[in-house]
């Protein structure tokens, strides 16, 4: 904790004084009594107690709206951001994004939680959105004692706007697409990866809504596919096609992305440049080797359709995985396919997603951008 982690688990905790109150804020001291900050506290959680301060102060009102303009200055103009990356921001448990006139919050804790109508109204005096939206539909509350909730906090929408993103307009349902309405965190990576596909025959798997694939075929790539295995993600991929006069120049595939690339391996079907954004392996250590197993496969069938200076692109964002595995991982994956890798350059999560290097939890998103050679 002084090196800046911010969570006190059960196991850490000697004593909690019997006016402490779940949801409401306590000090942290240490086995000398000595104050280590000021967090918010939930026995109902394995994480006890989120730090948001390291000196003794009130988490009031102005505390928020500091915290809430300290964050928003960080970032760069954008139609689409994450203005709070919870812990990347000081402020675990809330997540805010952008798009356009709308902002998405999302409430990951019991402090939170029971602070959604002032954040809203901070929200709303900070950002004049038009609407705020709540998206806390996420199975970890209930690691917190919370149920799932997904509601418009403010103002009237149905949760459909739309917004450029890398150079492309992206369709989007606030309410109802997965995570807060849009994969924020591989923004800059859309734009990395594009520079490099003109005039390149692309491949995108596990596409959703077709981010890499429509920054590929706007860049001027001779051929794009995008596999994915969600119909409605397909059917609103193909949407984004026609909004950005790219109808007929991406081919959308509905199929599970592991058969695909079994067999157009098969196939010795060849590509210049292929995209592997996976959905998380594992949210737990205990399932790791598993999850190894299904990158190893995916990577290997990937390197063996690459010639000599085609690229890949090949992301985790399982936190269990992390950046020496992922590579470890590949360098197995190049061997069995009898490839040499160059690494072009890490990727990571935007830089709307700050990370804290006392916080390894922040960083999340861990990639690769390799040459075969």
């Amino acid at each position: 904790m002084r090196a800046g982690h911010c969570w006190v688990y059960a196991s850490e905790i000697a004593d909690i004084s019997d006016d402490a109150s779940d949801g409401e804020a306590i000090e942290i001291l240490d086995h000398r009594k000595r104050c280590l900050g000021i967090g918010l506290l939930n026995r109902q959680s394995q994480i006890v107690v989120r730090r948001f301060s390291s000196q003794k102060e009130e988490l009031d009102q102005k505390f928020f709206r500091r915290r809430l303009e300290t964050a928003a200055a960080r970032r760069a103009a954008a139609e689409a951001r994450r203005l709070v990356f919870s812990e990347g921001d000081q402020l675990p448990g809330l997540v805010l994004d952008q798009f356009g006139d709308c902002l998405v919050l999302q409430a990951l804790t019991l402090g939170i939680d029971r602070r959604k109508g002032m954040l809203t109204e901070l929200c709303r005096e900070l950002f004049r959105p038009r609407a705020v939206i709540e998206r806390s539909d996420v199975p970890t509350r209930k690691l917190e004692g919370l149920d799932e909730c997904k509601a418009v906090l403010w103002g009237e929408t149905d949760g459909r706007v739309t917004v450029h993103v890398a150079g492309v307009k992206f369709a989007l349902n606030l309410l109802e697409d997965q995570k807060t309405g849009f994969f924020l965190d591989q923004v800059e990576n859309y734009s990395e990866v594009a520079s490099r596909c003109t005039g390149r025959r692309v491949l995108d798997c596990f596409s959703y809504h077709g981010g890499f694939a429509l920054c590929a075929a706007r860049a001027g790539a001779s051929r794009v596919e995008a596999v994915e295995i969600s119909e409605a993600a397909v059917v609103r991929a193909r949407e984004n096609a026609r909004l950005n006069g790219l109808s007929g120049k991406i081919e959308f595939s509905c199929a599970n992305a592991f058969d695909r690339l079994k067999q157009y391996d098969a196939e010795k079907r060849r590509f210049d440049v292929i995209v592997l954004d996976p959905p998380t392996f594992t949210r737990t250590k205990q399932n790791v080797e598993d999850a190894v197993r299904g990158y190893k496969e995916i990577n290997l069938r990937a390197l063996k359709m690459l010639s000599a200076g085609g690229l890949l692109a090949t992301f985790t964002c399982s936190h269990h995985v992390g950046a020496e595995l992922l590579r470890a991982i590949v360098v197995d994956a190049a061997a069995d396919a009898r490839k040499t890798v160059r690494l072009i350059k890490p990727l990571t999560q935007s830089s709307d997603h700050p990370i804290l290097l006392a916080v390894p939890e922040t960083e999340y998103l861990k990639g690769l951008l390799l040459e075969v050679v």
